[in-house]
């Protein structure tokens, strides 16, 4: 099974992004889980067509649909993307920053942000997902924010 790159961009641009444009973390999640292209993971094929939700894609052969956070560290997160990607953001700049301070920063429940973090470390610690978060600050996103101010 293919693994993600889970990459997280410089503090002011992270936060530009989780304040204002879910669909900018949808389209770099997209941009890092397809750069090396599209491969459906029912039937094996490179083809696909835009699927319904926002950065998904639909197999042709088998019409299978995948969404950018499918398979990633937020494949089935309950909490909205930008607060998710602003939990992941803390926990990768400070591994030992308490649950509680996450909670309390994000007025969300101390075991939502423990579930969470839990699952990103694990994520960071295991060998054969080491690929999930690999890089932190170096995604080039003067361009994206660039595409969305024209």
């Amino acid at each position: 099974m293919k693994s993600f790159v889970f990459v997280i961009m410089e503090k002011e641009k992270v936060n530009y992004i989780v304040d204002n444009q879910e669909h900018l973390i949808l389209k770099i999640l997209a941009d890092q889980k397809w750069k090396d292209g599209f491969v459906c993971r029912k039937c094996g094929n490179n083809n696909y067509c835009k699927g319904k939700k926002a950065f998904s894609r639909r197999c042709t052969r088998c019409k299978t649909e995948e969404s950018a956070t499918a398979h990633t560290v937020f494949h089935r997160c309950k909490l909205p993307l930008t607060e998710a990607m602003a939990i992941a953001q803390m926990i990768c700049s400070q591994h030992d920053v308490s649950t509680y301070e996450i909670s309390r920063q994000l007025d969300k429940r101390q075991m939502t942000c423990w579930k969470f973090k839990t699952k990103i470390l694990e994520c960071l610690e295991s060998p054969e997902k080491s690929l999930i978060i690999q890089k932190l600050i170096e995604m080039p996103v003067g361009s994206i924010l660039q595409d969305n101010h024209s």
